[in-house]
This record gives structure tokens, sequence and C-alpha cells, in this order.
């Protein structure tokens, strides 16, 4: 199974999950609002610790432009937790236990490292407009640059 990202200008598919607090998290209740979802591979690894530490420090940034942050990873609710609470992420992560939300996005299927093939999770972020649709996408992502990357696109857009 191959990776099959969303194209921009598709309605989003919908999110129904639990984050890092257990609360429950959709998509349709950041309705009227611009939502960066990104995906990640695992909680507390090297680049997904600095794509998150980034998004952390940019997040009054994202705040001040009216964007809301998501990530996403199919870790559990008790590893989100312990991630978001060492690195004091300000953010929600959502736990896709169940992968419907990677498989329904797209971002999982087959990859290779170090000569090793395994199904997991690519580092994809989607920028999904006021109404639900997916304004951008980022199919390859610098987790050390990417924070600043997507501010830069959402200040050329204003």
């Amino acid at each position: 199974m191959s990776i099959a990202i969303l194209k921009e200008g598709v309605l989003a598919p919908p999110i129904s999950a639990r984050d890092q607090d257990g609360k429950s998290v959709t998509l349709e209740e950041y309705c009227g609002r611009k939502v960066v979802l990104y995906f990640y591979p695992k909680d507390d690894t090297p680049g997904c610790t600095k794509e998150a530490c980034a998004f952390r420090d940019n997040f009054p940034k994202f705040n001040t432009v009216g964007v809301d942050v998501l990530g996403v990873s199919v870790d559990d609710e008790r590893k989100h937790k312990k991630f978001a609470e060492k690195y004091s992420l300000p953010f929600r992560l959502i736990a896709d236990t169940e992968k419907s939300i990677v498989a329904a996005y797209g971002v999982w299927g087959l990859k290779k490292f170090m000569g090793r093939e395994y199904m997991g999770t690519s580092r994809v972020t989607y920028l999904i407009d006021e109404q639900g649709v997916i304004e951008h996408v980022w199919p390859k992502v610098s987790p050390e640059n990417h924070a600043e990357e997507l501010l830069a696109y959402l200040q050329q857009k204003t």
C-alpha cells in the first residue's frame, strides 16, 4: 500500500478521535477557522520532537494569524500526554490508534528506512480552510523549518 496524499481543493475527511487529555476532537469544531493538520510518525523521536517544538515556539504567531494547530500520529493518548508535557506543547495531539485518520488522509503506507520496509505514517501537513477544504499540502516536510515555512505561506496569503 503506497502513500496517496489528498489534493488541494478537496473537502478534508472528517476526524473523530481523542486528544492527549482524552477529550473528543472533531474537525467540525474548528469550522470557521483555518487548521494546520500535521501528521508525524512517532512521539518523542528526534525529527518529531524538532517539528513539535518548532510549532510550540511559533504557536503565538499561529494564534495571531487565526490558525489552529493539530498534530496527528498513531500513538495512544498516554504517549501523547507524556510527549506534550515533556515539551510543553500548547496544541492538541490526536491519537489515531485505529489508523483511520492517517488512512483517510493518505499518509499511512509503506516506508523504507535503512534498507528495511515497514508500514508507517509519512510526515505530511495539510492546511484546511475555514470551510473544511484542503487549501494547501506540504508532502515533504523538514521538521526543523516546517513551522516557519507554514507561517511564511500564511503571511503571504494575508
